[in-house]
């Protein structure tokens, strides 16, 4: 056993140790408190809090929080309702799906901030379509650009093209596509059929209303700066370490209201107990960096954070052993949630490297038999203790045209069939030294950027063993991951592994991750296809139903056919809850939840 494999079986082992700990140990106990504190941590750093510059999960989790969109999701509507939330109401759509308005509510504000010199800041129609247009100005390097270019607004193409060749982004120039009709009163017309295009002005974390006084004022800290009217605001950041936000005391009075599917029982309950009450319902949220698995599982044991989102696999068997929770955990009064989360994981191939880009037939059958080589059933049994299923298709769980009997390529494990592909393209032992080589008598090796991190390092020694076993050498390179994902989007790497979580039910949407025009934006993979791009761009403007899910079906088998992306797993979310934490239940899409949970502060322990 290498010294590194080790290291981290030495350190599960210290793990596991702390999980068996017997039940009637006591963990240290918070300070007793008078305010409402939700504490929990996430495993991936963020990166600022400008919603036109982020594009990771944990930093659009922040900003939903700190920032209003027109429009957000009921939180127990299942399946996924949007529902007015700036807006007065939900928008007037013309009949082509074209056309969109709607009008923001009257009397909402931006928290206090010097850049409004003493006075109170109204939202407004005229900060929507500010908020837009950051989208399209060149200087923010949006990684969301492309997505929203896509919604094609007219004539917001047109005023990028300008900046680009002036160097400077007009705001004040008003686009047909985009317009303030009054103060309250946002109109939108698109270049062709949207029918889903609600969805995008319901994230709060993409197209929540910044002030244009706030974004000038601080320049090239606007990421350091976030200042919205949502339910909280932000007083401290530690970046990588710790974010505190605390209730934004000029909130506009806003009541829990939802729609509970009448079979299920616990939204149902959640429902009862929270109708009508005034939200945010805590005080403060305090969210801790841990990104080690062990530390972080402690923290939570020992009742230093009040959550554990998504438990780490690591820990599967010993808290939820069959998928049940613990006897040890239960006694605490510790609660269980677990939900198909609508999310991807996978890795991808530089089209553009020389060794596994390229569009010729041994290329081809370079990535397809890697991929084959891949057992995702056992990393769905070992490394993730079946806290996943095996992904056959880009399509996420919760979304629209999700087919769970849908099967591919994608999720076959076929390792003879890998040989003999590379048998029959030359990828062969031409020196003796036991691994294969390149057509062309080169040596091959394949160079993977990862994290360091436990549950990484498991994943990848099984991802070596798969292609030791087929005479591929793999190389690992350990770096961080806001590193990578530049690197990444510069082209600079070979292969690297990322998950994306769906932020809406539009299952269309993943589809970017191969789109030719998103090249170095959320296509990192760089692949190019035409029939690809013209089948996305098909079912971007067809109404949902059977014949746009066959299109979606049409655009999968070409990836699959060329295998720029290999997909791994949709993951399962196991959620931990202490008992005094209260109304949580996960939602598909919505990342706003701190509003909807409370603390209850008689189940303290002391």
């Amino acid at each position: 056993m290498n010294p590194k494999t080790w290291a981290w079986v030495t350190s599960l082992c210290l793990a596991l140790a702390a999980v068996t700990t017997p039940s009637d140990a006591q963990p240290s106990s918070p300070a007793p408190q008078s305010e409402k504190i939700f504490r929990y941590s996430f495993p991936v750093a963020e990166t600022g809090f400008d919603p036109a510059q982020i594009s990771d999960l944990y930093s659009a989790i922040l900003l939903a929080n700190l920032l209003d969109a027109p429009y957000e999701y009921d939180y127990l509507a299942r399946p996924a309702k949007v529902k007015p939330n700036l807006a007065e109401a939900m928008p007037e759509v013309s009949s082509d799906f074209r056309t969109f308005t709607f009008r923001l509510k009257k009397g909402i504000y931006f928290t206090d901030d010097p850049a409004f010199n003493g006075k109170k800041r109204e939202a407004t129609a005229a900060d929507f379509v500010y908020s837009y247009k950051r989208y399209y100005d060149p200087k923010n390097k949006s990684p969301r650009y492309s997505s929203l270019a896509e919604e094609g607004i007219l004539g917001l193409e047109e005023l990028r093209k300008k900046a680009e060749a002036t160097g400077k982004f007009d705001y004040d120039t008003e686009v047909e596509g985009l317009k303030a009709l009054d103060r309250y009163t946002v109109q939108v017309k698109l270049k062709e059929t949207r029918p889903r295009f609600v969805l995008t002005l319901a994230d709060p974390g993409v197209l929540g209303l910044v002030a244009r006084e706030v974004v000038e004022k601080y320049g090239e800290h606007i990421m350091e700066h976030p200042v919205g009217t949502g339910p909280f605001i932000l007083q401290e950041w530690k970046r990588s370490s710790k974010i505190t936000l605390v209730r934004n005391p000029s909130y506009r009075e806003k009541l829990y209201e939802a729609e509970p599917p009448a079979d299920d029982a616990e939204a149902q309950k959640i429902y009862a107990q929270m109708k009508g009450r005034k939200l945010p319902m805590v005080d403060k949220v305090v969210v801790t960096i841990i990104d080690q698995q062990q530390p972080r599982w402690l923290s939570f044991l020992n009742n230093e954070q009040d959550f554990m989102e998504r438990l780490q696999e690591n820990f599967a068997l010993q808290a939820v052993p069959n998928n049940k929770l613990a006897p040890n955990l239960a006694k605490r009064g510790i609660q269980v949630a677990q939900t198909p989360l609508s999310d991807i994981t996978m890795f991808y191939f530089n089209m553009n490297h020389p060794v596994v880009g390229g569009y010729t037939p041994e290329k081809v059958a370079l990535r397809r038999a890697l991929a084959l080589a891949v057992n995702s059933d056992e990393e769905v049994r070992l490394a993730r203790r079946n806290q996943a299923m095996v992904a056959n298709s880009f399509v996420m769980p919760n979304t629209m045209s999700f087919d769970p009997k849908f099967r591919s390529e994608m999720g076959t494990f076929d390792r003879a069939r890998a040989i003999a592909l590379l048998d029959m393209y030359g990828y062969v032992d031409r020196d003796g030294d036991g691994w294969r080589d390149l057509p062309d008598g080169k040596p091959l090796v394949l160079e993977y950027d990862t994290l360091g991190t436990e549950d990484y390092r498991e994943r990848d020694e099984l991802m070596k063993k798969n292609f030791d076993a087929i005479g591929v050498k793999i190389s690992y390179r350990i770096g961080k991951w806001p590193e990578q994902l530049r690197a990444s989007r510069s082209g600079k790497l070979m292969m690297w592994g990322y998950g994306l979580s769906a932020g809406s039910p539009n299952s269309g949407s993943v589809l970017e991750l191969a789109y030719g025009p998103s090249a170095g934006q959320q296509n990192h993979s760089r692949f190019k296809n035409a029939k690809f791009d013209a089948l996305y761009e098909k079912q971007a403007i067809m109404p949902d139903g059977p014949e746009r899910d066959a299109v979606i079906r049409d655009a999968v088998r070409i990836l699959v056919a060329y295998m720029p992306i290999k997909l791994r797993v949709h993951r399962i979310g196991t959620d931990l809850m202490q008992p005094w934490l209260v109304g949580y239940k996960r939602h598909p899409f919505a990342r706003e939840f701190w509003s909807y949970v409370d603390i209850d502060t008689a189940r303290l322990p002391h």
